[in-house]
């Protein structure tokens, strides 16, 4: 196990987190943990990018047809070894 200090807490805060373990029936260190614990698992369950929340967000407004890109010759590349 790992040891960690969390310093600069606000008392206020402090506060919250003694009720908050209060209520859970649990120690302050415990709630920490417990609140350690769903922050790090809620993260990891998403398992979603974010062009697919991009796409989802926007999937009813239904799709844009674009032209398509005629391909054309640009020219020789740039010669940076002079």
């Amino acid at each position: 196990m790992t040891t960690l200090t969390i310093r600069n807490v606000p008392s206020a805060e402090k506060e919250r987190l003694r009720v908050r373990a209060a209520m859970n029936g649990r120690s302050m260190e415990a709630e920490l943990r417990a609140i350690l614990t769903a922050a790090l698992d809620s993260g990891s369950d998403r398992g979603e990018n974010l062009a697919e929340a991009i796409r989802r967000r926007f999937a009813p407004f239904g799709g844009v047809e674009l032209a398509e890109h005629p391909a054309e010759f640009v020219g020789e590349p740039a010669d940076f070894a002079a």
